[in-house]
Parts: C-alpha cells; structure tokens; sequence
C-alpha cells in the first residue's frame, strides 16, 4: 500500500480561521528570513508587523549565540532560541541582552572541550571540511560548512555526519551547515523551551496556534509536528531529503518568502 508523501499546498490554502487563532510565530533564520546571508527589509518589516499584531515571535536557528546576539537586540523578536535549542537570548525590560542555558555550567564545559576534538576529527578526516566561519562564536555545538563559504558534495556531507553520530553527537544538516551537539535538544525541544520559560505555557497543548516557517532539513521535527507548517519556496533543493515536508510553500524566496506569509496572516487577522 502506498505511503506517498502529502504534496506541497500553496500558501493561500492556508485555514484562515487557524491563521486568526495564532498566538505565535516560530521562524528559522538563514535563507528565511535572510537572502544572501543578510536580513531582508521586507522580512525585517514583516517581523514587526506581526509583533504589533500581537503575536509572539521566535526565532529558532543552528547559528551560534555569539553570532545571534546583535540580531537579538536588533530585531523585533521576544527571543532568539541558538544552536539548535540550546541556548535563548531574551531582551529584558531596560534593553539587556540575557541568556538562558538548557544545560548547567559544568556539563557545558565538559561538552565543549569533547566537541573541539570531534570538530578537529571531521576536518581531519573528510576531505575539504572545514569549521564554519562563525565558530568563535558557539559555545554548546559545532559547524561546518558546507554552502555558506565552501562547498562540500553530498558525500562529505554525510561522512561528516556519520563521523558526529559516532561519536555521540546529535547532526543535523542545514541549508549551510552541518551542525553536531550533545544532548537531547533540538529546534522543537528549544521551541517547548522557550514557551514554557517565556509565558508558562505547555506548546504541546497549543500546536495548533503557532506557525513555523523553515527551509531545509534542520527544519523537519518543526514541519513534522506543527500543522501550520511552511515551507519559503527554496525549500524545494531539499525536498527529495525531506522525510517531513511542510504544509505549505511559498511563492517567492528566502526573506520575500517570509513576509508574503507574515502578510497572509496579518490578512486574514484584518478580517478577523
């Protein structure tokens, strides 16, 4: 018996009783709401409009906390949930920036000197491999690149991986990076996280009400468990990687892809 996939449904077949129900939005960062490695003013403007609508936004990215941090402060975000979930930057009342760990103080320590020795391996061992760029700044995971500054073939990819699961570490493969950690967290886990640190609340109870755009593979526990799901139209490179697609897909790219979704659910909130 066949288990096809569900295919990809325009962003318009979006529910507009669901969209007018939300209480937040989830969203990766690179090549969603940045195109070229840099955010976009439609996607940077879409990100306030839906805060001022009243919803919740949150980003959630394998991009270190170093690297997060101006974003954090910049952005018209309540958070931005780093490496893969294990790290949250929050702005506090008077502007400051703060961080909250998933992992205490010793265990991050120990976990990463194990890290740079499995990050020296991967370079070692599968040819032109390479620490992604903003490394200086990641303090509970590892990257390489793979599509930011270089490129590896699909091969190097997976040997890299293999090489991080061997080892015990959690990989997962963005639309630049290849990232590796220890312990249990994730996009999803960092998402039940922060909204339980945030506003007290079970996510799993509310699914329903919140909506996650992604792009990549990384992106797969979110398209997996939130029925409002999309997908900005580059999605479509990983498709044949998917296990989990999203609901829903794009018209445009990257950041422009991000604020046609900001608009369809601030349209249908107007008519609301």
């Amino acid at each position: 018996m066949s288990t096809a996939r569900p295919s990809l449904q325009a962003l318009s077949a979006l529910p507009q009783a669901a969209l007018r129900s939300l209480r937040g939005v989830f969203t990766d960062i690179d090549d969603t709401l940045t195109t070229d490695g840099a955010i976009t003013a439609d996607a940077l403007n879409a990100l306030g409009a839906l805060r001022a609508s009243g919803l919740s936004v949150i980003a959630i990215t394998g991009r270190p906390v170093g690297w997060s941090e101006p974003f954090a402060s910049l952005w018209p975000v309540d958070a931005i949930v780093a490496e893969n979930g294990a790290v949250a930057l929050l702005t506090g009342p008077e502007g400051q920036l703060n961080k909250r760990y998933q992992a205490d103080e010793s265990t991050r320590a120990q976990q990463y000197h194990d890290l740079q020795r499995v990050l020296a391996k991967v370079e070692a061992e599968v040819p032109g491999a390479r620490r992604a760029t903003d490394s200086a700044g990641r303090e509970t995971d590892i990257a390489i690149d793979h599509s930011e500054f270089t490129h590896l073939p699909p091969e190097a990819i997976a040997h890299a991986v293999q090489i991080m699961r061997a080892e015990g570490l959690n990989a997962t493969v963005s639309s630049i990076h290849i990232n590796g950690w220890y312990g249990a967290h994730n996009k999803l886990e960092g998402a039940r996280w922060i909204v339980r640190g945030l506003f007290d609340r079970d996510l799993d109870l509310e699914p329903g009400h919140w909506l996650y755009v992604g792009d990549s593979t990384n992106d797969q526990l979110m398209f997996e468990h939130f029925e409002l799901s999309v997908g900005v139209a580059n999605v479509q490179r990983f498709v044949p990687q998917l296990q989990h697609l999203p609901r829903y897909i794009t018209r445009s790219e990257r950041g422009a892809g991000f604020a046609e979704v900001a608009q369809a659910i601030l349209s249908a909130r107007a008519l609301g």
